[in-house]
């Protein structure tokens, strides 16, 4: 009988073979385990510790004790600089809001004032338009003679108006052309116009001639407008029938109107009145004038 024979060599080199490759590989699998759960508690731990770089202190005390806060210690720590950087572009984004926002109000409360106040921007005394027009002395020469004009209108034009400044006349870039005040700029205007009449009655004349204007039948002054139409173009009329007593030895009467029109560039305003023999042109009594108000 022969003995059981043992395992071979190749047997033998094949098992530690094959015992050699398992444990490597329960190595690698352990070392992949332990690696992977040290990142992730790495990776937990820096997460945890960048919010707590924002949320460990107060960042609104940190931003308004910023320039404080500044020391060597603080800047080798990268928290403080993440916090020190963001606070410097809050701080810049607050002030440049701030900025705006105030501008912005002091526009609107200015703009607010105005208007409750009820004033406009002031003209410049370049652009202003204005004009103040009073009675000259010469009578006879002021009024332009009956039926002198084929766009004359009712009544007698007053052409001869005082504009150099003498007494409280004046012209602010506008023109005067006969007796017309010549408007430069369309828009808005005030006029106003007063006429003096005055009768006395001269004792050396014959009461029969003096008859029709010592009862006149009626007193009137016209404001008129000249455009390119054929006709002028009547803006304001005021009239009343006065008959004075002859036993009076002075009878007066004025007559004041005025109003607010729209005009255009070229466009020519003038006076005319009634009965122009009995008309003062006395410089406080009979005056016209006009201005721009917008």
């Amino acid at each position: 009988m022969l003995p059981a024979a043992g395992p071979s060599p190749g047997q033998t080199c094949g098992a530690v073979l094959v015992a050699a490759v398992l444990l490597q590989c329960v190595c690698v699998a352990v070392t992949f385990l332990y690696f992977t759960n040290e990142l992730q508690q790495l990776r937990d731990t820096y997460s945890k510790s960048g919010i707590a770089c924002l949320t460990g202190e107060e960042i609104g005390n940190f931003i308004q004790n910023l320039d404080l806060t500044e020391s060597e210690d603080r800047a080798a720590d990268p928290c403080w600089q993440v916090k020190w950087h963001l606070g410097k572009l809050i701080k810049k984004m607050m002030s440049r809001s701030y900025e705006e926002n105030i501008s912005t109000v002091n526009a609107d409360r200015g703009l607010t004032l105005s208007h409750t106040d009820g004033q406009q921007p002031p003209r410049s005394p370049v652009n202003r338009i204005a004009a103040h027009l009073t009675g000259n002395s010469n009578r006879k020469s002021s009024l332009s003679p009956r039926n002198s004009s084929p766009r004359r209108g009712n009544g007698q034009k007053i052409s001869n108006w005082e504009s150099s400044r003498k007494g409280h006349s004046f012209l602010y870039n506008v023109e005067l052309r006969n007796g017309e005040l010549v408007i430069p700029q369309t828009g808005f205007y005030y006029i106003y116009s007063q006429t003096y009449f005055r009768f006395r009655e001269n004792e050396n004349e014959d009461s029969d001639l003096l008859a029709p204007i010592r009862n006149p039948k009626q007193l009137v002054q016209y404001v008129y407008k000249l455009t390119n139409y054929p006709e002028p173009i009547l803006l304001m009329k005021s009239a009343r029938t006065s008959c004075w007593s002859k036993k009076a030895e002075y009878g007066l009467y004025s007559i004041y109107q005025g109003g607010v029109f729209q005009l255009k560039r070229e466009d020519r305003i003038f006076v005319s009145v009634s009965n122009g023999d009995i008309v003062d042109m006395d410089k406080e009594a009979s005056f016209f004038g006009a201005f721009m108000i917008s």
